[in-house]
């Protein structure tokens, strides 16, 4: 079974991150490990609504469901599986990705187990994708994200396109996470594709 990271951290746009569990979670053929920022259950509940006691975290509370492929780790734990390069995954998505993690990965600075997580990817040559959502950007911040993409991490900012003729706010964060998901080659069917029927 392949494995992949999620960590959701307290940036804007809360919604990307739970709306990649709930395609992450259907599958059988993928182990999730997932972790969350006392910023990201913070904008869960700014944002969303969603209440997600980080302490003792429940799936459900999160998704409405529970998945036994999805593995919860306390941002502190930093004796976790996926803090360790020699557990192997396909890699991680950061989504949303604030800036301050941004930063944070980009200096090699591990105060939380998503910087941790970030940083055995970077190490090991694993796939690492961030999905800021920030604007504007300061200097500072694109710094931040060129050094990691020269690096080969993957920025996909959360831009929706708007070629597939979308109707629906559900349509334009579909679109974003299928542009996640095809970062690891996994067909999420959320939306219609450029020039496919």
């Amino acid at each position: 079974m392949k494995r992949l990271i999620v960590g959701i951290t307290g940036a804007s746009a809360v919604v990307y991150g739970v709306r990649l569990l709930e395609v992450l979670a259907k599958r059988e053929d993928l182990e999730v490990h997932l972790t969350i920022s006392k910023s990201g259950a913070r904008a869960l509940w700014e944002e969303l609504k969603i209440e997600v006691d980080i302490d003792n975290f429940r799936l459900e509370s999160l998704i409405g469901v529970e998945a036994e492929q999805v593995i919860y780790h306390h941002e502190s734990d930093i004796g976790a599986s996926i803090a360790s390069g020699s557990f192997r995954t396909e890699g991680m998505i950061v989504v949303p990705c604030s800036m301050g993690t941004v930063a944070s990965i980009a200096a090699g600075i591990s105060r939380n187990l998503i910087h941790r997580a970030a940083d055995v990817c970077i190490k090991e040559r694993r796939k690492l994708v961030i999905v800021p959502r920030e604007t504007p950007l300061s200097s500072i911040h694109l710094e931040n994200m060129l050094k990691l993409s020269r690096i080969g991490v993957c920025v996909l900012p959360a831009m929706p396109g708007f070629y597939h003729f979308p109707k629906t706010v559900d349509d334009q964060i579909n679109f974003v996470v299928t542009k996640i998901l095809d970062q690891f080659e996994i067909d999420s069917g959320l939306t219609q594709r450029w020039k496919e029927e």
